[in-house]
């Protein structure tokens, strides 16, 4: 029996970058992107480090996830992967781990409801706010 609250951030990282890769893909589908280069080019936008930090930090700084989830988030940052992706810096990746740790958290707890307003959310920020800052 998987115990989502006893499992290793790494664990739940893992999880949760299938879970979100999925829902971008089915995302930039319902979007009409078939061919594979505009749908890789439109995936990037979701699931690259500095996004994915992004959102998460969006979350933690508007005060949106439970106690419950930030201490999820505070497991995801502080887990010790052993490499760190050349093209990002610690902070980032570290803030994207604890993204993809909660993805797979809510998705492993079955509170689907929740999975899909952070989903959704997180679309949201990038294809709005984040843009504003750029």
């Amino acid at each position: 029996m998987m115990q989502p609250k006893q499992m290793n951030a790494l664990a739940l990282a893992y999880m949760g970058d299938v879970v979100y890769e999925m829902a971008v893909r089915k995302r930039l589908l319902g979007k009409g992107l078939t061919k594979p280069n505009d749908l890789h080019r439109g995936a990037v936008r979701y699931v690259n480090a500095s996004a994915q930090a992004g959102v998460v930090t969006h979350w933690l700084e508007a005060g949106m996830l439970t106690e419950e989830e930030e201490a999820v988030v505070r497991r995801g940052k502080n887990a010790k992967s052993g490499s760190i992706p050349k093209r990002v810096d610690v902070h980032t990746y570290r803030y994207s781990t604890a993204f993809e740790a909660l993805i797979g958290y809510i998705y492993l707890t079955e509170r689907r409801d929740r999975l899909e307003e952070l989903i959704e959310q997180a679309f949201n920020w990038l294809e709005n706010e984040s843009t504003e800052a750029t």
